[in-house]
């Protein structure tokens, strides 16, 4: 299937693929407290599966995750991703921010971008995300975006609350 992993650039921000230099960063989100609303904390080898996989979704999918940089500093803030496979019943729009960018509007603005990408470039139908019931962050995150509940949608992960992201 196979696709180029686009770079996609907003007013603040840059979306682009993920490299080994992100790693660090990644792995050390992945093993604190911040990663128990994703399944987390991880070990080593959990967190590289992860890492791994969020890049290999693009030859498989076309789809998958992006890093999420400053646009102003070049500093790595996040990533934002459009997963799928066993985990993700349905195309899941994802996202994450590192200890201190958060309440900046990065998530807001990055996923609004990859969104817009993956209805108008992908041609997807619809996005959920998946989210914990106590991030409450992300919940209202998912609602800035203008996802809905629906308590109907498959999901892995019995307690998980599904927001759908209907196409515009």
């Amino acid at each position: 299937m196979g696709a180029e992993i686009p770079v996609l650039t907003t007013p603040r921000l840059v979306l682009r693929a993920q490299t080994v230099e992100d790693w660090p960063r990644y792995l050390a989100f992945m093993q604190s407290d911040r990663a128990r609303f994703m399944g987390g904390p991880y070990d080593v080898f959990g967190a590289w599966a992860l890492f791994t996989g969020d890049l290999a979704q693009w030859p498989l999918f076309g789809h998958g995750g992006l890093m999420i940089d400053e646009r102003a500093t070049g500093r790595c803030v996040g990533q934002v991703g459009i997963n799928h496979g066993p985990l993700f019943p349905e195309k899941e729009l994802g996202w994450m921010l590192y200890e201190g960018f958060e309440g900046k509007g990065y998530a807001l603005e990055a996923a609004s971008a990859l969104r817009h990408w993956g209805f108008t470039q992908f041609g997807l139908e619809t996005l959920v995300s998946y989210i914990d019931p106590e991030n409450a962050a992300s919940r209202r995150l998912a609602e800035r975006l203008g996802a809905v509940l629906d308590s109907s949608a498959p999901r892995n992960a019995p307690d998980d609350l599904v927001y759908r992201h209907p196409r515009p």
